[in-house]
């Protein structure tokens, strides 16, 4: 339970009509689970529209609706709050219901069009072994500390986030690494989360289906880092040209890291082979048993996080060299011809 001028907390109000004072024992934006008590959110999707449902949800014990455009008939005894986003507003609210948990702990998101999964993998994976409790949300697993949680999405909605956080906080993680999709950030599903870092991977031109032109799958990237706080940090990898643009207006410290270029944190690959990499690290030789190019950037990158975190970098460096990665992600498969091939 909440009360209901508390959740508002933060979201962008342009009219209310009736109490703000009362609790909420929920917030739905899924009009099927609306129960006595609910806060109903009426957000505009891509298959139907949350506005066409809040009779329906009233009708189910709804008690107040936030919505972008009022109905033009009220209910006596029910709170209208009209706002210029809703999903935006969803977010917020989810994350003031349930205590805002994203703030209680070490929140580190990372996007891109590849690499994130295995990247927040070395990390929840780096930190355990650090010995702190972690927490895990990626495309194939969710995890609380040693805990295995099924995962649907690349990134939850906003309730389904928030209530993940708020269970990793009272399991008693410090740090929590997850991956945040160009989806996710347009559609404001991490709307509210206060992240301790964003990191950017690389770009190229995937999802151009849902994104429709390159730029617009750029500008959805951009998002995680025009919305970090002045205590965050902003980690880009400058060897994709698109790298600077991600820092350019955040309000975040920025840092950068690369294998080709000048970085803040650099790298270089000494050996490359089927059975590991050897890597410079900020002028350190370090064996890990990851192979690939793209495995040298994400050791990199998760070095380079760790540091922002303030870790030991012997520590660091002794942990991510026994790491194995993402599992199911990259297997070595040698065909009939004895050729490997990661897939």
């Amino acid at each position: 339970m909440a009360n209901l001028k508390d959740i508002l907390y933060g979201v962008n109000l342009s009219e209310i009509s009736g109490e703000r004072d009362l609790m909420i024992s929920a917030i739905q934006f899924d009009s099927r689970k609306v129960a006595e008590g609910s806060v109903f959110v009426a957000v505009k999707g891509l298959q139907s529209d949350g506005h066409t449902y809040i009779g329906k949800a009233i009708g189910q014990g709804a008690v107040a609706v936030v919505c972008e455009e009022l109905p033009s008939k009220l209910v006596d005894g029910v709170t209208y709050i009209k706002t210029n986003n809703s999903s935006k507003a969803l977010g917020v609210m989810a994350s003031n219901f349930f205590g805002n948990p994203s703030s209680r702990m070490s929140l580190v998101g990372i996007t891109g069009t590849n690499g994130k999964t295995t990247s927040v993998t070395l990390l929840y994976d780096l930190f355990m072994t650090l010995g702190y409790k972690v927490g895990l949300i990626s495309t194939v697993v969710n995890k609380i500390g040693q805990t295995v949680l099924p995962s649907k999405y690349t990134t939850p909605d906003a309730l389904q986030l928030n209530e993940l956080l708020s269970k990793m906080v009272e399991a008693g993680c410090t740090h929590c690494f997850m991956e945040v999709s160009s989806h996710a950030l347009v559609q404001n599903r991490v709307a509210g989360v206060h992240y301790k870092g964003g990191v950017f991977t690389n770009i190229s031109h995937d999802h151009l289906d849902y994104h429709k032109t390159f730029d617009e799958y750029i500008a959805a990237k951009k998002i995680l880092f025009d919305n970090l706080g002045k205590d965050a940090f902003a980690l880009s990898n400058v060897d994709d040209k698109r790298g600077q643009v991600m820092l350019q207006n955040t309000k975040a410290a920025k840092s950068t890291y690369a294998i080709k270029s000048a970085a803040d944190y650099k790298g270089r690959i000494l050996s490359n082979s089927m059975q590991g990499l050897q890597l410079d690290i900020d002028n350190q030789d370090v064996w890990f048993q990851l192979i690939g190019d793209f495995n040298a950037y994400n050791l990199l990158a998760c070095y380079a996080i760790a540091m922002l975190l303030e870790e030991n970098k012997e520590d660091v460096l002794a942990a991510l060299s026994g790491l194995r990665g993402a599992p199911g992600r990259f297997e070595q498969i040698r065909n009939e011809q004895g050729v490997v091939a990661i897939v």
